[in-house]
Order: C-alpha cells, then structure tokens, then sequence
C-alpha cells in the first residue's frame, strides 16, 4: 500500500559553478608539488510545499560522497570524503525550507567522478512513546508525530545512486532530488518507511539561491524504460542548467517515473533521452522563482 505525497523535496549537495567564478585551490595544478588537484563541494537542503504533510524531519548525522569504484566500501572507510559529520546530530524539517537552500557543510576533495553520495541519519529511540528522530506530521493531524522508519539510514546509510563529477579549481555541486511517491512508503499496518530508491542526482551548472521548479512525470504503456536522462536547456542553448538521471517503476499499467528539476527563474525546454525510444523536447516553459511550472505527462515512444 502506498499513499503519494504531493510535494517533491529536495535534498542538494550544492556544487556551485559559474557565478562564483574559477578559484584556484590548493593541489589545483601548476608547481610541480604532485598533489592530486581538488575541488571544493558544498552540502545544502531545499524543498518545496507539500498539500498533505506539515512536516517531514529527519536528523542527520553524516554525509558521504563515494568515489567511483567504491560503491561498496564500508561507511568508516578512509577512502570515502565525509563532507559534515555533526557533534550533535542536526535535525532538518524538510517542509519548512520551501525553495530555500540550508547548507549542511563544505568540503575539498579529488576531483573526480562519484557514483553514490550516502546520508547517515541518528536512529529513533526504542520504546513505546519514545519521541522519534525522524518523523512526519500530517496537516490533518499536525501534533502527533508518525516515525519515519529508515532501515538503512542508520548502519549503511541511505545510499543515493547516481554518477557526478567534482571539477578542479571551482566549487562544485549536486542536487539529491527526492520522489515521495517511491522514497516515502505506507505499509499496510500504517509504518512510514524512507527508501532511497525514490532519490536521485541531479548536477546543476549554476547558484539556485531563489529558483523555481519544473516538473512532470515520464512514462510509457507498453515497453519499459528503465531510466531516462533528463536536461532543462534555456531555448537558445545547447547546455544542460540542470540534468539528471530518472529511474522507472511500474504502477496502475505503466512504466514510469516523476521528476522536478529546480531552476532559476526563465524560460527553458526539457529533453527526455531513454534508449529504445524516440527524443522528447517539450515546448518552452516559462519558470518563476518560488513556484512549480507542471508539464504533466511526458508520453515515450517506442523507436520503431
């Protein structure tokens, strides 16, 4: 059994390129001092309102970016860059940033490609009405804490896939784009469950201080699509502002997949590319900071 959240929040590991310019860094090339070069990555939250949920908490203790390559190390090894790890873990009411970023931390580390970011979040308490870490209200009924169970989030942390690149010389940045309809799952006897097969990566190229949304859902009838890439382009150019990669699942007789890609106020196209399938390009879509632009349903075509 699962019920839909109407809001898509948002959790960014903020890459900041372009606007604040190219700033050498230590070990960043030149000199000969055979140090790897490095780049800077920035950790923040966002989100987006939600019609049914007044608050939605989870309490982090950690964050973690994984190298390619070390998709399966342990949390505790040396080798994965620990971007903030927090004295007292930091509680976070993702409903209440609403199109607002929260930066978590800052780190340097190689540069390079990664395939895996993982959250660690502090476990609820045991025993019968024990006030939980991580936890969701409902606008119906906004004093009575429901646990958000996180099976994985406390030993091996919520493992958010998906491949992003760490340039040299700049800060760089990320977006964890959580869809509730996938990552926050009711069960039958009424638990709440947190899931990161509903997150995704998402890499912008620019500052989104005050930016807006676009969103859609993809989806196919008859063929599956396991994944699709997703590029928001402003109409006169060929560069992605944000890209990401869209995961399928199978729901009420179709493939499909929901995304929102968060973006400076402007106009701009969205290109879907899924393989066995033709292009998609929607039609130019004005968005407006603060406020979601929907394009509904974005049908695939099966190449023939």
């Amino acid at each position: 059994m699962k019920r839909r959240m109407q809001n898509v929040f948002a959790l960014a590991a903020l890459v900041l390129l372009g606007a604040l310019g190219v700033a050498q860094l230590p070990g960043c090339g030149g000199g000969g001092t055979g140090t790897a070069p490095v780049g800077t990555l920035k950790v923040g939250l966002t989100d987006k309102p939600s019609d049914a949920y007044q608050q939605v908490v989870v309490t982090i203790r950690e964050v973690r970016v994984v190298p390619a390559g070390m998709e399966n190390a342990a949390d505790n090894d040396p080798g994965l860059p620990v971007v903030v790890t927090y004295a007292t873990p930091q509680p976070v009411d993702i409903l209440s940033l609403k199109f607002q970023q929260q930066i978590l931390g800052s780190i340097v580390l190689p540069a390079g490609s990664y395939n895996q970011v993982r959250l660690i979040l502090e476990p609820n308490p045991n025993g019968q009405g024990a006030t939980p870490n991580n936890y969701l209200t409902l606008k119906s009924d906004p004093l009575t804490k429901i646990p958000l169970k996180t099976p994985s989030g406390q030993q091996s942390g919520l493992k958010v896939l998906g491949r992003f690149t760490v340039q040299a010389g700049v800060i760089n940045a990320i977006m964890l784009d959580f869809d509730p309809n996938t990552a926050i799952v009711v069960r039958g006897n009424g638990d709440y469950n947190l899931k990161p097969t509903g997150i995704r990566i998402v890499q912008p190229s620019t500052v989104l201080g005050s930016f807006g949304s676009l969103t859609g859902t993809i989806a196919a009838t008859f063929k599956d699509w396991s994944s699709a890439t997703v590029s928001v382009m402003p109409p006169t150019s060929s560069v992605p502002i944000a890209s990401g990669t869209v995961f399928s699942s199978y729901t009420s007789g179709r493939w499909e997949g929901p995304f929102s890609a968060f973006v400076p106020g402007g106009s701009y196209r969205v290109h879907v590319r899924a393989n066995g399938f033709a292009p998609y390009s929607s039609p130019v879509t004005n968005v407006t900071a603060g406020f979601e632009s929907g394009l509904g349903t974005i049908p695939l075509v099966p190449q023939p």
